[in-house]
């Protein structure tokens, strides 16, 4: 990583590896918080789901035979 950031900084790309590392943590920073919200987002999306109540379908045919129904809908 030590080289990654000198040749960064030779490469004129950076003015010194402070700035790569300043750099580095706001991406880092920025990429954990979207993390973090993707997972909220999931665990709400998992909650509504078994709010709703037991789903209609019984198995996976059940579905499979449900979403051929409605893509001949389309169709």
């Amino acid at each position: 990583m030590a080289a990654s950031v000198h040749d960064a900084v030779s490469s004129d790309e950076y003015v010194s590896s402070s700035e790569v590392i300043r750099e580095a943590l706001r991406d880092w920073k920025q990429k954990r918080l979207l993390q973090l919200q993707n997972i909220e987002e999931v665990r709400n999306l998992w909650l509504e789901g078994i709010e709703s109540g037991a789903g209609k379908y019984t198995d996976i045919e059940a579905i499979k035979k449900e979403a051929r129904r409605r893509l001949d809908n389309i169709s």
